[in-house]
């Protein structure tokens, strides 16, 4: 059986996996890939509490991070296509174009 623990469990390596990621690479996609394990692992948790209690005050929290990681993701691409067409390279390091 699957308890509440092993959910958490789940939930805090899936979010140490993006942090790791998001510390350690710089490539631009996989940082982004980084934050949406991220919200995921949180999205997770909101739902194993949310199970745990009845309740479903959880499941709607889920709902709107699904919705903001839509826009970062839609906003994030958009901005990596624009750079990408002026440098032609994802490295994170290398993009002083937004610097004044």
């Amino acid at each position: 059986m699957v308890t509440l623990t092993h959910y958490i469990v789940l939930s805090a390596v899936l979010f140490g996996l993006g942090a790791i990621g998001f510390a350690v690479r710089r490539n631009a996609i996989i940082l982004f890939m980084s934050i949406e394990l991220m919200l995921n692992a949180v999205n997770l948790s909101l739902v194993a509490f949310s199970r745990y209690r009845a309740e479903l005050n959880g499941q709607v929290m889920v709902l709107f991070i699904y919705a903001v990681a839509a826009a970062e993701v839609a906003v994030g691409l958009a901005i990596l296509i624009s750079l990408f067409r002026h440098v032609r390279e994802v490295d994170v390091t290398r993009f002083n174009i937004l610097k004044w």
